[in-house]
């Protein structure tokens, strides 16, 4: 076997390959993409009296549309009863960051980074007590968010539009990985 110098074996490590460990409450659905020598149709969902069909329980009261600029964070938002879910478009790049907050959930304290768009068609549920945010990937385009929530918005007392500092869960968590 061969050794490394000490300037190399100090800095050595092996990538931890082992499966992410989910938040509770967070899901993930794949969607269909259907290509065409014309362009492309993603189907984000059907809405079954309100329902959005395949996120159960899931009623949308209201759909956005957000741009980011390049390398731009939006961070943190916190939700003391709103369900929000997102879609990134294939043709874009996000790295969405979700940190569970909701005290005495079996997964209180995790963080959990999923990158968004990036060839990919598939939601993501995220339910109220997770922090979340984004950082857009692209260096030169802005990148786009589609979602739905199932609060409306509002700025009297009934906002819940709650905010957390961008570096609540440490600086490092919107850096790119490297290896």
């Amino acid at each position: 076997m061969t050794e490394f110098n000490s300037r190399a074996a100090d800095a050595y490590s092996v990538q931890d390959y082992s499966p992410i460990g989910e938040i509770e409450g967070v899901e993930l659905v794949n969607l269909r993409r259907f290509n065409d020598d014309g362009g492309s149709m993603t189907e984000l969902g059907r809405f079954e009296s309100g329902l959005l069909a395949g996120v159960d329980g899931f009623e949308a009261r209201q759909m956005n549309f957000s741009s980011m600029e390049p390398l731009a964070i939006k961070a943190f938002h916190l939700h003391r009863r709103q369900t929000d879910v997102w879609y990134v478009p294939p043709s874009d790049k996000l790295l969405l960051v979700l940190a569970d907050c909701r005290s005495g959930s079996p997964t209180e304290n995790k963080v959990r980074r999923i990158v968004l768009g990036d060839g990919n068609s598939r939601l993501v549920r995220i339910p109220p007590g997770v922090a979340h945010g984004c950082k857009n990937l692209r260096r030169t385009e802005p990148s786009n968010i589609i979602y739905f929530v199932d609060v409306q918005f509002s700025i009297d007392e009934s906002c819940d539009e709650g905010r957390l500092p961008w570096d609540h869960f440490g600086a490092e968590v919107w850096d790119v990985e490297r290896g």
